[in-house]
Formats: C-alpha cells, structure tokens, sequence
C-alpha cells in the first residue's frame, strides 16, 4: 500500500513538473514571439500608404483597421500588450501617419503617441504664375481646397492681404502641411514668408536703385526670374534692366508681352504682338508693368537689388539657355543677327 502511495505522489510530482515546464516553455515561447512580432516590420510594400485615426477612436478600432489595411496579422492582444509595454495605450493622437516599408509595430505606436503626423510637401517654383499656384494647390492630396470657389480677390482677403494683386506676392519654397490643412493656409504662409523676406531684402540693397517701393523691386525681379533661369546671370539681366530704368529706355522685355497676352499667347511672339499695346507691353510702355508677372524667388530678388555693375544694355538669347550682351544697338542688332537669325559673320 505504502509502495502504491509513493509511486502515486511520485507521478503527481512528475505530473506537476511536466505541466509547471509546458508552462515555462508556452510563456518563453509567447515572449519570444510577442518580441519578434514587436520587431517585425509590418506588411507593407507600397511608399506612401498610411493609416488614419479618427478623433476618438478606440485602441480596438485602431487595431481593426491596421489588419483590415492588410499590414498585420497579429492578434489584438499582441498589439495591446505592446502598448501597455510602451504605456502609450491611452495616448494615441488622432491624425494620419505614414506606413513606410520596413516600419515597425514598436515604432509605429511611438509616432502614434508623439503626434508624428505624416507631413506633406507643396513646392512653389520659382517663376510661376499666380494662377499656376492655384492649379498646384488644386492638386494636392489630402489638402482642403476652401479656395476652388473663390476668385483671386476672395482669396487676398482670406488671408488677410485684401485689396493686394496677388501676382508675385508668395515665396517660391516648400512649405510641409498635414492633412487637414487648407490650401488657404498654404497661401497664408507663403505671403507671410514673401513680406518677411522682401522686407529684408529691401532693407539690405544697393544704393541708388532706380525703385521706389519694394514692389517695384517684387515687379523687377519677376522680370528677372522669367527672363533667365542661369544663376550666374541673374545680376547682369538685373543690372541691364536697372540701367536702362535710369536711362528712362524702354524694358523692352518679352515675357512681360507673354503676361500681357493672356489667354491669346499660343507659344510664340508675332511683330503684331510687339506693338499691340496692353498695360504690360515694355515695347509700347515706359518704366514697370503695373504688377510683377510672375512669383520671384529669393535669389530673382537679391540680384534685382543687388545688380551687377557694368555698361550692357541689351541682351539676346543664345539659344543655350543662356545671353549675349551689349552695350551698343549696333553690338545688339549683330547679336540678333547670329544668335536669333543664324546669320553669324
């Protein structure tokens, strides 16, 4: 009997071994593999997808729309443990991040709970034209467009620039935004960043300027940016411009005839269109057109007041991208000549 009892407990404490062991192994193999689902990336392959998180939705909601979107097949209770590890379980901010490839749970819960949010960027080139801008911010992804029905005097006064024309009032840069942000706010802070860096600008320029306010310089210097796209010729364009506003010489200046067109403007210049007079003629018109014809950057600014030095008065393109210039008619004419009519000596 006694044998049997001892055989018994002996089998009951092997029992209890074997079980208190399944049970070690099942918890090292869930931590092992609730840190490898940690560490793993999540199932994503195309750049730029991203999840969305509604204001006020739930640590489950969240979970379910991750495995809807395809990108983890982990259990709910996996990516629970994780954020009560990390104790950001109840600190997720609403907002729209990026599913990058090789993202992790981990690092995804952390720009969750910091308010990473996915920022975008909108660049405005150099040299556009303000209705250009709009067709860019029409374009943007996941920007409210609250300017489509509004006309350009609706807009200025949106942004607290009413009565201003806004050709050339907004600084060609890159300005990020999230989703949400409005097109409106785009423009807002690209005049605000346009004020600041004219202002400056104008405060630090060459003496003796044939202009009188900085929006003659913001006027000149759109001439400049559409005149050229050279960084080392800038200056010299400007410095033409600037001798002949001295001269009291008409600018003489194609793109401003371009502006003037409009619509009517197919791709090329007439002899007709030389002479027909419109307010942004140069050919028909003496001094600066009324406004600047095109959004300058900071670099058409700083050569417009700060011009290179020299006798040139004309300039004529080479067909490189690039000019020839003179300080005679005589020079010019011969210049155009060679470079515009192949006529070259």
């Amino acid at each position: 009997m006694n044998q049997h009892r001892t055989r018994g407990r002996a089998l009951g404490r092997g029992l209890m071994w074997l079980a208190m062991l399944a049970l070690v192994a099942a918890a090292a193999w869930g931590w092992h593999d609730f840190n490898r689902f940690a560490r793993t990336p999540l199932r994503v392959t195309t750049i730029g997808d991203s999840i969305d998180i509604a204001r006020g939705s739930s640590f489950k909601a969240i979970v379910a729309d991750l495995r809807q979107q395809g990108v983890t097949r982990a259990h709910p209770l996996y990516w629970r443990a994780l954020a009560e590890q990390m104790r950001v379980a109840g600190r997720l901010h609403a907002g729209e991040y990026a599913l990058t490839p090789g993202i992790t749970p981990r690092t995804l819960l952390a720009n969750m709970a910091a308010g990473r949010v996915l920022q975008r960027n909108l660049t405005i080139v150099d040299g556009w034209t303000f209705q250009e801008l709009r067709q860019a911010l029409a374009r943007a992804e996941k920007l409210k467009h609250d300017s489509s029905n509004l006309d350009d005097a609706a807009v200025m006064q949106r942004i607290g620039a009413a009565g201003e024309n806004p050709e050339g009032r907004f600084l060609p840069e890159t300005y990020a935004y999230v989703k949400g942000d409005s097109d409106l706010d785009i423009l807002r802070r690209a005049h605000q960043a346009m004020v600041k860096t004219l202002a400056s600008l104008w405060a630090g320029r060459a003496p003796d300027l044939p202009l009188a306010t900085p929006y003659d310089a913001l006027i000149l210097a759109s001439i400049v940016e559409k005149e050229t796209g050279k960084p080392d010729e800038r200056a010299q364009i400007a410095g033409v411009f600037v001798r002949r506003l001295r001269h009291h010489m008409l600018l003489q200046t194609d793109p401003t005839v371009i502006y003037g067109m409009g619509a009517r403007y197919a791709g090329n210049i007439r002899r007709s269109d030389l002479t027909t007079d419109t307010p942004y003629n140069t050919y028909t018109r003496p001094g600066l057109p009324p406004t600047p014809i095109a959004l300058p950057g900071k670099a058409a600014l700083q050569a417009t007041l700060h011009p290179a030095a020299g006798d040139a008065l004309y300039f004529v393109a080479r067909g490189d991208g690039g000019h020839v210039f003179s300080s005679t008619l005589a020079e010019h004419n011969r210049n155009v000549d060679c470079y515009q009519r192949k006529r070259c000596p």
